[in-house]
C-alpha cells in the first residue's frame, strides 16, 4: 500500500493529540493538575502541528478528491462536512478551554473541558475515517483545489 507522506504525517498528529487528550483527562481525574496541564498543552501543540501541515499542503498542493465509487460520493461529502464542522468547533472550543485553564477561570474550564474533549475525540475519529476513505480503503482521487475536492465541481 502506497500512502501519501504528508496526509499520513498530519493524521498521525491528530491521533497523537487525541491520545494526549485522553491521558490528560485521566490525569485530571486523578487530580494531577500540573501533569494534566502539560498533557493538554501537548495535545494542543499536536493539533496545531496537524493544522500547519494540512493548511500548507492545501495551499501548496491542494486537496484530494474522494476516489471511491460514485454512489458513495454524496455520503462521503456529508461525512466530510460533518468532520469539518466538528474540527472547527473543536478548535474553537479547544482554544477557549485552554485559555480559561491557563487564566485560572477554572469554573468555566471545568464545565467546557469535558465537552471540548468529546468533540475533539470525535474530530480525531472522523479525521482518521476521512484519511482511510481517501488513501487506504479507496485510491485517492484527483488532487485539486479544496472547493473542487469537497464539492466535486
Amino acid at each position: 500500500m502506497d500512502v501519501p507522506f504528508l496526509p499520513t504525517v498530519s493524521t498521525f498528529f491528530i491521533v497523537l493529540s487525541a491520545i494526549f487528550v485522553v491521558i490528560g483527562w485521566k490525569l485530571i481525574r486523578d487530580r494531577k493538575i500540573e501533569a494534566h496541564k502539560k498533557m493538554m498543552i501537548a495535545a494542543a501543540v499536536s493539533a496545531v502541528i496537524f493544522f500547519i501541515i494540512y493548511a500548507t499542503r492545501t495551499i501548496l498542493i491542494g486537496n484530494t478528491a474522494f476516489g471511491g465509487p460514485d454512489n458513495l460520493k454524496v455520503y462521503y461529502t456529508i461525512f466530510l462536512v460533518f468532520h469539518i464542522v466538528l474540527a472547527t468547533t473543536g478548535a474553537i472550543f479547544g482554544a477557549i478551554t485552554i485559555n480559561w485553564g491557563l487564566k485560572n477561570k477554572l469554573d468555566k474550564h471545568r464545565k467546557i473541558g469535558p465537552v471540548t474533549s468529546i468533540i475533539w475525540l470525535f474530530t480525531a475519529l472522523t479525521g482518521v475515517a476521512v484519511y482511510l476513505l481517501l488513501y487506504v480503503i479507496y485510491e485517492g482521487g484527483e488532487t485539486t483545489s479544496m472547493i473542487k475536492a469537497i464539492l466535486g465541481i
